[in-house]
């Protein structure tokens, strides 16, 4: 099959660019996917690449897949040592196979968000530091930006008291994950790049080996991704970049869309190619995204066109409050459906945080219409499911002390807090994990190391449980994992645990089942492997298109999909653009990439809705409607198109707490920018300037547009939020420490 046939021009140049740094920038729908895939084989068919001479990495399993059934699908068979994968699971191979240079064996388990939060306890605790005051998920956020940023326990600059303490809970932490023979997700990244920087063999290997490193969705690489591509690509030069700065969303990640400047800088030498043809949505709508992302600096200019004929005006409703919302865009999904222009499952719902999405499901259920909820408790997070998961991480490393103390005394088996406790105090003095020292109980050393201090009701106890785990491992050597689940089941009395007679029992009982039928789908798959694969699924793989029904999901679970007809609700000021975000330039910026790759995922339909007022964080407030509306052409819209300067107060000017005061009627509300003062005509203002205005006090400027040959600036004023200024009218005063 000849792998270039059927490519427009400017695809057919990137799959056949000459060896070298080359830039791809994909719009969305314009085949990133296509070209990379096509990319691979043309080098395997055409360039006699050996397969295992080529390393490719994205970011979901469902890229990873998708992409592996293409290569296969053009070569005629998937070709044996190809490198294609995630980045966590093409790091955690290496870090398995390298094991003899790290600190940690390869039967290492990775840890989830709960393990992580529950070390993170462990850690505050043995620091003597109150969870209270030092919250361990905010704790973990700055462990994570420290390991996405390449940063070790050593090495931290502590600029605050804060710092300072998540400096020492990160290297507690640190002993912690070390002591139980495990990674969490950003020691899969970190590990392998300072494994590369410290052990020169091991870099120069990998050079050899990868003659060619292609990379997908390059704007959401964060510091360690783009180091970990760089180092690996340093001997050849050959790394193929496919992104869009206009689709970088993930932000509080660490995901850099400036990582896309750095490739032009440290590649000067580098080919850029950009992909400009749409095969997804409608003129229109690809219209309408160019306007609102038009706006944000430092990008590069793309212009989107598609070959498709037809397509709807976008329509823009404003909803009186959330409910009428939720009923608004559940009657008109209803009405597509009634004359066949839509199925129920050609729609998705999205919106900007998950609290949004109960008016929504709410409305859905009360129209007895089913609905599919991206973001709710994931299968592998339910307790049960974790419960099994544990034991069998227990199995495959007896270090790993998070899944030791989840199930120790699951179901209760007489190994209360004190004797857990016990166990841990005998484990330190051993210099030793809990679950190794356990291992002392079974082959008669304990009292040699010291017998266990605590009651002989504790030791039997433990002791039983210790035996337990040495004939599962044992076992583990030689069943199948789905047959070592249920001697597991069967021994640690969790299966009578959980069939208990009731429904939820049986629920529960039901979803165990199911993971065991996930276990049988892959015999193969060793205990190690399995763990691994389980331990790296995200929501959005397991999307399907099973079920006949809307998908609600959120802004950021959209990435990488696609609708017929998309649906985005709580398009206000403070919902999106976010309010967290009015102060910062770049999570502003961030906000219209959001509202961007909102629009992008539709194919032929889009609804825009806002309210009028909204119940939300414990207040309702009006509402004005997000300043992204007034970026699409009124040309493009059809139905009620927001403005500037709509009559209603900011959000800033008013607030009621839903047990508190009456809410006044419209007509009592006047404009809030009315009260400013003329100033000097043609003031220019830039985002981040720090200026002053004489009723308003000091803010900041968010934004500057033009608007009839004057300009409307947007300025966050400490206290009172968001005020929309005409700049002719303003009397800002520029600070003299504004950029």
């Amino acid at each position: 099959m000849d792998v270039v046939h059927g490519l427009n021009p400017q695809q057919q140049q990137a799959v056949t660019a000459p060896d070298g740094a080359v830039l791809v920038l994909a719009g969305p729908g314009s085949g990133k996917t296509r070209v990379l895939t096509h990319r691979i084989a043309y080098l395997i068919q055409h360039q006699g690449v050996a397969p295992w001479r080529i390393m490719a990495v994205t970011f979901t399993n469902k890229a990873a897949r998708e992409m592996t059934d293409r290569v296969a699908g053009l070569l005629g068979g998937r070709p044996d040592g190809l490198t294609l994968g995630t980045f966590h699971a093409c790091c955690a191979r290496i870090l398995r196979r390298e094991a003899e240079h790290l600190d940690r064996t390869s039967s290492y388990v990775i840890y989830d968000t709960d393990d992580q939060e529950s070390l993170v306890r462990r850690a505050l605790k043995k620091l003597n530091l109150d969870d209270k005051k030092y919250p361990p998920r905010q704790m973990l956020q700055r462990i994570d930006r420290y390991k996405n940023e390449l940063i070790k326990p050593d090495t931290v600059q502590p600029g605050s008291y804060l710092e300072e303490i998540a400096a020492r809970v990160y290297e507690q932490y640190e002993q912690l994950l070390q002591e139980s023979n495990a990674y969490d997700f950003g020691d899969l990244l970190m590990q392998v790049v300072l494994l590369l920087d410290s052990v020169p063999a091991v870099m120069q290997a990998y050079q050899q080996r990868y003659r060619h490193v292609l990379v997908d969705e390059f704007q959401d690489t964060n510091t360690a991704q783009y180091a970990l591509v760089k180092r690996l690509a340093a001997e050849h030069g050959n790394l193929f970049v496919v992104g869009d700065e206009d689709q970088s969303i993930y932000l509080f990640r660490g995901a850099d869309w400036r990582n896309v400047r750095r490739f032009r800088d440290d590649f000067p030498e580098c080919q850029t190619i950009l992909l400009e043809q749409n095969y997804r949505s409608t003129q229109i709508i690809l219209d309408a995204a160019q306007a609102v992302i038009q706006r944000n600096p430092h990008r590069t200019h793309k212009r989107l066109f598609t070959e498709r004929q037809g397509g709807g005006q976008i329509t823009v409703e404003e909803a009186h409050n959330e409910d009428e919302e939720a009923q608004m865009v559940v009657d008109t999904i209803r009405r597509l459906a009634h004359s066949n222009e839509a199925r129920p499952g050609d729609v998705a719902i999205m919106y900007r945080i998950n609290a949004q999405s109960r008016r929504i499901e709410e409305a859905l259920m009360r129209s007895g219409m089913p609905y599919r909820l991206v973001g709710a408790l994931r299968f592998y997070g339910r307790r049960e499911v974790k419960d099994v998961i544990a034991f069998l991480h227990l199995v495959q490393n007896p270090a790993d002390s998070v899944s030791l103390l989840r199930v120790i005394n699951v179901p209760s088996r007489g190994i209360g807090a004190r004797t857990i406790a016990s166990l841990e105090n005998w484990a330190a003095a051993l210099n030793r994990s809990p679950g190794d020292a356990l291992t002392h109980m079974t082959d008669g050393s304990d009292v040699g190391a010291g017998r266990f201090p605590g009651s002989n009701t504790a030791h039997v106890a433990l002791s039983r449980f210790a035996a337990l785990l040495a004939g599962w491992v044992a076992r583990s050597e030689i069943l199948p994992v789905a047959d070592l689940m249920d001697v597991i089941l069967e021994e640690s009395g969790y299966q009578r645990h959980l069939q208990d007679g009731t429904t939820e029992g049986q629920e529960r009982w039901e979803n165990v089942q199911e993971l065991r039928r996930v276990a049988a789908e892959f015999p193969d798959l060793n205990l190690t492997d399995f763990l691994e694969q389980v331990s790296l699924v995200s929501d959005v793989d397991k999307l399907t298109d099973e079920v006949n029904a809307p998908t609600l999901l959120t802004l950021h679970a959209a990435k990488g999909l696609e609708f017929p007809i998309v649906f985005i609700v709580g398009l206000e000021d403070g919902i999106l653009p976010h309010r967290h975000s009015w102060e910062e330039p770049d999570q502003m910026w961030e906000e219209r990439r959001l509202f961007y790759v909102g629009i992008t995922r539709a194919k032929s339909r889009l609804f825009l809705f806002h309210c009028f007022r909204r119940s939300l964080w414990g207040s309702t407030e009006y509402t004005q409607p997000s300043r992204f509306l007034e970026d699409i052409p009124p040309a493009l819209i059809v139905g009620r198109s927001p403005g500037v300067g709509i009559d209603r107060p900011s959000r800033t000017d008013w607030s009621w707490s839903r047990s508190g005061g009456v809410l006044p009627e419209p007509a009592e509300l006047s404009r809030s920018d009315r009260a400013v003062q003329r100033s000097a005509a043609g003031a220019i203002y830039m985002t981040g300037q720090r200026v002053r205005h004489p009723q308003f006090g000091e803010g900041i400027v968010i934004e500057s547009q033009p608007a009839d040959g004057d300009s409307v600036v947007t300025v966050a004023f400490s206290g009172l939020g968001l005020k929309r200024l005409m700049g002719s009218m303003a009397k800002l005063e520029t600070l003299p420490d504004s950029r």
